[in-house]
């Protein structure tokens, strides 16, 4: 076999593996180098030289030459019988530098250097698969569905990489098939067992953020700055801006005109609510903002505590819970204030009774419950079904319709 057929050979590696040549070289040399060490026992005598440019390989040895019979090292001195078959001109204490052939390892030599590199640059591949994507966690990747399993999507990126998309990653309404274009954001980047593994997610708050700079260039260039995400993937999200520019408005700019950039953000995240919010140190103002669509009535905090009791109209009440508790419950992750929302006292019914008034024959922690939902009356629990009821506290549907039938009792 010639050196250029076992460059050529060994090189048929490089063309699917994302590893450059001279660093292909690098490695090839450090085969040879095992090899001469496996034969001769060392190799600091030996010169390899690999041309980058054209795959030639030639590798040298050399040894002092010593009188015959008084070589104590074959591996760095030859005898002058031997030496002379080399060059008939070398005398004792002359340098004996002879070519070695790649035949002269056998077969077997070079079929076991072939696999060690196939080894080699499969490492050097996982490293810098891993090395390339630990730098580029949190940002947006492109990919390919290349297989749909019942827990997790694998995708292939432009280069060929495998990512993993778990099920517990993907938005609700997400549906993949082999083929389809996917963007998400990388979430963490793992070495198992030598494997690199690299998780995306389409969830995590951090591909909400990155669509919104690809979106608002304002964002990109951090005239605006986006303080806090939160998500409820699917449904709702809320997002709080600042500007770092007096005349440009945070929100305008985020929705762009009738909408324009938010459109494509939504339509990525399968119609996902998005609210986006003036950010103010204000408290009260800040929790205000969070709860709209809703119109508050008036606001208590305890900052203490962290908790905030919101009073609103009747009708702003389920405006302020959202769909499934959603729109509070972001609110509240969003301000970092729990709160609590009320029907404004002064708008309730004269008929209507305080749920409290109840306390002998419900229990405390089910009122509490029916609180946090914004029922603090009678009326407002009957307003609400069964299914609403249950949808959006954590009571059994058989509690519910016990309590129902008591508050029922009261008006009949």
């Amino acid at each position: 076999m010639s050196n250029i057929n076992l460059i050529d050979s060994f090189s048929e590696f490089k063309q699917f593996k994302n590893i450059d040549r001279p660093t292909m070289m690098s490695v090839l040399e450090d085969v040879f180098r095992s090899m001469l060490r496996r034969k001769y026992g060392t190799d600091e005598n030996c010169d390899v030289i690999l041309n980058t440019e054209n795959g030639d390989l030639e590798i040298w040895r050399t040894r002092k030459v010593m009188e015959d019979g008084f070589s104590e090292d074959d591996a760095l001195e030859v005898e002058l019988a031997e030496a002379k078959l080399i060059d008939p001109e070398l005398e004792v204490g002359d340098d004996a530098i002879e070519q070695i052939t790649l035949e002269s390892f056998g077969r077997r030599a070079i079929l076991a250097a072939r696999q060690t590199l196939v080894s080699r640059i499969m490492e050097l591949e996982k490293d810098d698969i891993y090395k390339k994507y630990k730098d580029r966690v949190g940002e947006i990747v492109v990919g390919e569905v290349y297989q749909v399993w019942k827990k997790e999507i694998l995708v292939l990126d432009e280069e060929g990489n495998e990512l993993l998309l778990p099920k517990t990653e993907q938005i609700p309404a997400d549906f993949y098939k082999k083929g389809d274009s996917i963007r998400a954001v990388v979430l963490k980047v793992e070495m198992i067992n030598n494997n690199p593994k690299i998780i995306i997610s389409r969830i995590a708050p951090a591909f909400l953020q990155r669509l919104f700079e690809l979106e608002v260039p304002e964002i990109f260039d951090g005239l605006i700055s986006i303080k806090k995400i939160v998500r409820e993937p699917g449904e709702r999200a809320k997002v709080a801006v600042e500007s770092f520019d007096d005349r440009i408005d945070p929100v305008g700019a985020c929705v762009g005109m009738k909408g324009s950039r938010i459109h494509g953000i939504v339509r990525e995240l399968r119609n996902e609510n998005i609210d986006v919010i003036n950010y103010t140190n204000n408290a009260s103002l800040y929790i205000t903002r969070a709860l709209s669509p809703a119109k508050i009535t008036s606001i208590k905090i305890n900052e203490d505590k962290k908790h905030a009791s919101v009073f609103l109209k009747p009708d702003q009440v389920s405006l302020a819970i959202g769909k499934g508790g959603h729109n509070i419950k972001l609110a509240g992750k969003l301000t970092g204030y729990d709160i609590d929302v009320f029907r404004d006292v002064e708008e309730l019914d004269e008929e209507d009774v305080d749920l409290e008034e109840f306390s002998d024959e419900i229990d405390g922690w089910v009122i509490d419950e029916l609180k946090a939902i914004g029922c603090d009356s009678a009326k407002s629990v009957l307003a609400l079904s069964v299914d609403e009821l249950v949808k959006r506290t954590d009571l059994e549907e058989e509690t519910i319709k016990d309590v129902l039938s008591i508050l029922r009792s009261e008006f009949e």
